[in-house]
């Protein structure tokens, strides 16, 4: 069993080999290389020269083979290694994202050379998405920076994410030969040596004659992304096309502050798809585009383009090669055609979530369309999530008609969408397909974790039915890395007020139960914390510390993070022992992280009970005031 699991996940390492050595222009160094899965691992993988550990976890099965890339992400990012950081060395921890942020490329390109250029570009979307959500949630820091107490720190989705953009960045900026030119010349000069950054600013500028120092001061030597607002109108009388954009991430004035703007040259296309013509519908490979380039660098500047005629769609930032986000503000027309006929994928997708943002009827049916019918399943995976966010009888229609997508990460799009939407008619669909199974881990999973989100928020009489529903899948879905009775705990942590269901996920966090398990429960607990009785919460805090005192990195993160989502100052005690006590440098910084996070709670609970204290005060003293005139009225009638 495990040698056919070890063919299906690492199979194709001595053609990620070849590949490698070809695209580094430096044949693999070492005489040999091992790729080693051990129990317990705490990272996915660790490079060694010529020698990689992996967790077992990575060892899918075959019905895990059918939508999961991750562990062949994990392969090549772990063999890239080899190259970037062992063959290359990194001078200081500040400079790690010059090894880490490759590493992260590699799984793009080799997406991009194994499964082709949307599929690529879509895994470097949700490595922006990644980066983004720490830099928004969390904090936002220089990728190279010597702020820090210890290294470990350090290596963050800033550094792998946000590295893995950069480099594609620099590889747009280039063009596709100088790029692998410069990558090939730093590779060769510095083989054997140790690094910093400015030596690969030195080798670009050797292989290409380019300085990019400007791309690199505003990504790497500081923190943040462009946030950009994109207006489009159309002047049919001048035959003038207007793009008005905004940096919203600057704030401070009306033309922002220096250290909040980018400056940056972005790509423009008008698209013409000649819908007016009786020809059959066109696909997005068919669409004619003129382009423009515009140096955006204040807070909002308008640019206007003479165009022969009126274009059918607008595509900012052409290529989507800058990390940033964008949020369009274009007529509906225009949106549905770039939806349609846009030829990159996250044009696509951008244009789906400002059609989902309108809302409508007309919005409805143009996304209902692109979910049974783009071309590119990333595309429909994402518009599956829009859908969700349109409060529309049709909208569920098309969804629930989704179920039946032959794709199954599309289909676990469908059910997480649907979980969204909490109706009657979505839990039905979800129930029937929990019942029924799915050749999917994943999609089983994700609708076991919905069917508990909607009973808790709009469909209590369904509660015992699906505590029950749960409960079977725990007892009787045992299968690869508990994937999907992991989806029944998280379904039962989102009924936060039944006690029948906290009693089920606490049997789950015993020392025996299989550790992905174990873990889903731990964390699990946090969640269902915020909706229990005082005695269950105790309870919960009681298992909390008894687990606290063991040492395995996985169960201490777990245990800090089912904390910070309590709701009670006795969480912050376990979480100050912990910080305390443990010796590793991670868990003493989300430990902080999550005391902050339970005191901010803390602190908005008190403040909102003294709102309400204030209005039922307000209440009192309006009504004795009312019965007061009342009385007084009643006494100016008698005389």
């Amino acid at each position: 069993r495990r040698a056919s699991s070890s063919r299906r996940s690492m199979g194709k390492t001595p053609g990620m080999i070849e590949f490698l050595s070809e695209t580094f222009a430096y044949p693999y160094p070492y005489p040999k290389y091992a790729q080693v899965c051990v129990d317990d691992f705490i990272f996915g993988g660790m490079e060694n020269t010529s020698t990689t550990l992996l967790t077992d976890r990575c060892l899918v099965d075959e019905r895990a083979a059918i939508d999961n890339q991750r562990t062949e992400s994990l392969v090549v990012h772990e063999l890239a290694h080899q190259w970037f950081g062992d063959l290359v060395v990194i001078k200081h921890w500040s400079h790690a994202w010059i090894k880490e942020g490759m590493a992260s490329y590699t799984e793009v390109f080799w997406t991009e050379n194994e499964y082709g250029k949307d599929d690529a570009a879509y895994y470097l979307l949700n490595e922006a998405r990644s980066y983004i959500s720490e830099d928004s949630s969390r904090y936002r820091r220089p990728m190279v920076t010597h702020v820090y107490r210890e290294a470990i720190e350090l290596y963050d989705r800033h550094l792998y994410e946000k590295g893995a953009c950069v480099y594609h960045m620099i590889r747009a900026e280039l063009g596709e030969d100088l790029f692998w030119k410069a990558i090939q010349t730093f590779v060769q000069d510095n083989a054997h040596k140790t690094v910093e950054t400015i030596d690969l600013l030195r080798a670009i500028e050797k292989a290409t004659g380019r300085n990019l120092l400007f791309l690199f001061d505003q990504y790497v030597f500081r923190g943040g992304h462009p946030d950009y607002k994109v207006a489009y109108s159309w002047d049919g009388d001048s035959q003038l096309a207007k793009l008005t954009v905004t940096q919203t991430q600057a704030k401070d004035s009306k033309t922002g502050s220096d250290s909040e703007l980018f400056d940056l040259k972005i790509p423009i296309a008008f698209g013409y798809t000649q819908l007016e013509d009786d020809s059959p519908v066109k696909t997005s490979n068919e669409t004619c585009l003129q382009k423009f380039t515009v140096r955006v660098h204040e807070r909002e500047q308008s640019f206007y383009f003479p165009l022969a005629k009126k274009p059918n769609l607008i595509s900012f930032d052409h290529g989507n090669n800058y990390l940033k986000t964008v949020s369009l503000e274009y007529p509906i027309a225009e949106l549905k055609a770039q939806l349609k006929f846009d030829p990159d994928p996250i044009s696509r997708i951008y244009a789906g979530k400002a059609l989902a943002k309108k809302g409508g009827l007309e919005a409805v049916q143009a996304l209902s369309d692109a979910l049974t019918s783009d071309s590119f399943w990333g595309v429909r995976l994402e518009i599956a999530k829009q859908l969700a966010k349109v409060k529309l009888d049709q909208a569920e229609a098309a969804l629930i008609a989704g179920l039946s997508a032959q794709n199954p990460r599309v289909r676990r799009a469908v059910v997480q969408a649907l979980g969204d939407v909490k109706t009657p008619e979505s839990y039905n669909a979800l129930k029937q397909l929990l019942e029924k199974g799915d050749a999917s881990y994943y999609v089983e999973a994700s609708a076991a974790r919905s069917l508990g989100g909607m009973v808790s928020a709009s469909l209590k009489d369904r509660e015992d039915e699906v505590i029950q529903l749960l409960t079977k899948v725990l007892q009787e879905r045992s299968g690869w890395n508990e994937v999907v009775r992991s989806g029944a705990i998280g379904g039962l942590s989102q009924i936060k007020s039944s006690p029948i269901a906290l009693d089920v996920i606490l049997e789950y966090t015993t020392p025996g139960i299989p550790q992905p398990l174990r873990i889903t429960a731990i964390r699990a607990l946090g969640e269902i914390s915020t909706g229990q009785t005082p005695n269950k919460i105790e309870s919960i805090l009681e298992q909390l510390e008894e687990l606290s005192r063991e040492t395995f990195y996985l169960t201490q993160v777990t245990i800090v993070g089912a904390l910070g989502k309590m709701e009670t100052p006795k969480a912050m005690d376990i979480l100050r022992s912990l910080l305390e006590h443990t010796p590793d440098g991670r868990i003493r910084r989300i430990a902080e992280e999550a005391i902050q996070k339970v005191q901010k709670t803390i602190g908005s609970d008190k403040a909102i009970k003294q709102l309400r204290d204030e209005l039922d005060k307000l209440k009192k003293d309006n009504q004795e005031l009312k019965s007061r005139l009342e009385n007084l009225e009643a006494k100016s009638n008698q005389a």
